[in-house]
């Protein structure tokens, strides 16, 4: 009896072992990744991975696993990995990183991706837009307008492939503006299209008639008058306070300095960008400045990228910032739901704060709650 007593209890031991094994991998929360760990992009996908470890150690908890997998920056070979991930019943995965790479992402029926692109046209029901999209940033933009009493806006949107998301954001963000001009970012016909758009030929015109008609007159002052009239460019003023340049790098200097050329300054006038990611080029460009633009929390970027570099002895791109705040978002969701709920909660409004700051789940994408900075003087202001 006693034997039969001691199977029974063994039995049971390793059956409870078993049960208890297989209640902790349930309860384990499997993440795929799926970045560029090969070809031209590899380091990219080298900085998403080790931000995506260094947010694991940071927030000590075991039961979160990541599985990574190379895109290649290929299309097919991203649908390949996502059906591997699918097999292993992973339901949810960070990435892909480039909006090209989703392009079959809709034959993966069971796996919410969590994609790094700021691009939100035409996306697959499965897909959740998660980078610094043109609606956080037009919000920030509109915010400021109001703030500052800013009543005629114009846009200059410059015709490359990113335009109709541009104007999606225009839409979305409900931004009141004045007029929107398209403009050709070859700087042979730049400058012609901005001198069309703030009637330069026809305030240089007023100048030299003005100067015509006072050397015509009879007034004493008359010398005095016509040589602070030919310290001008031109005559009467644009029909505008403020240019919302959707531009960046080399291209939004040009736009700025062609704006230079027709007499339309950023001192008299407010030149406002989108988001720059810090560009401290720009900071170099006094005669460009003041520029302002929305961004992430320019402290948090740095804590951050300092942490980065003490651990993996060089500097992150801003989507390993990005892929950092996913993890701390899926574990606070996780605190939340279910362990096989936590996908379907991005279906479902949520408000999560990170390192980048304060973003919302909605309409299959992450809306960012941004900060507002101003370049002068060749130093960055933070306005809100």
């Amino acid at each position: 009896m006693n034997k039969f007593l001691k199977l029974l209890f063994s039995v049971f031991l390793v059956l409870l072992f078993e049960t208890s094994v297989s209640y902790a991998e349930e309860t384990k929360i499997k993440i795929g990744v799926l970045a560029p760990l090969s070809g031209e992009n590899a380091s990219i996908g080298k900085q998403i991975l080790n931000s995506i470890r260094m947010a694991l150690i940071d927030i000590k908890n075991n039961n979160i696993e990541i599985y990574p997998k190379d895109t290649r920056s290929d299309p097919e070979i991203t649908l390949r990995s996502a059906l591997e991930f699918e097999k292993m019943g992973i339901s949810l995965v960070i990435g892909p990183v480039f909006h090209k790479n989703l392009l079959f992402l809709d034959k993966v029926k069971n796996i919410t991706f969590l994609s790094l692109t700021n691009k939100t046209l035409d996306l697959h029901k499965n897909i959740i837009s998660s980078g610094i999209n043109s609606s956080s940033q037009l919000n920030t933009i509109k915010k400021f307008l109001e703030k500052s009493e800013i009543k005629k806006t114009i846009f200059l949107i410059p015709n490359l492939n990113y335009d109709l998301e541009i104007e999606k954001g225009i839409k979305e963000s409900k931004i009141k503006f004045f007029r929107q001009h398209n403009y050709d970012v070859d700087p042979t016909k730049l400058t012609k299209q901005i001198e069309k758009i703030t009637n330069y030929g026809i305030r240089k015109q007023n100048l030299l008639d003005e100067i015509s008609r006072v050397e015509n007159t009879d007034d004493p002052n008359k010398e005095k008058i016509i040589e602070n009239l030919e310290k001008k460019y031109t005559l009467g003023n644009v029909k505008f306070d403020s240019v919302i340049i959707t531009d960046f790098d080399e291209s939004l200097k040009s736009v700025i300095t062609s704006l230079l050329y027709t007499d339309v300054s950023p001192k008299n006038k407010y030149i406002i960008t989108l988001n720059q990611w810090f560009d401290e080029s720009l900071l170099k460009e006094k005669n460009l400045q003041p520029i302002y633009y929305p961004s992430i929390n320019k402290q948090n970027l740095d804590d951050f990228t300092n942490k980065f570099f003490k651990k993996f002895n060089y500097k992150p791109n801003y989507l390993s910032l990005l892929s950092y705040d996913l993890i701390g978002l899926i574990y606070y969701l996780s605190l939340k739901n279910e362990t096989l709920e936590i996908s379907k909660s991005f279906k479902t409004q949520n408000t999560f704060k990170g390192k980048i700051g304060v973003f919302e789940i909605k309409d299959n994408k992450i809306n960012h709650q941004l900060n507002f900075y101003e370049i002068n003087d060749g130093k960055l202001k933070e306005i809100f």
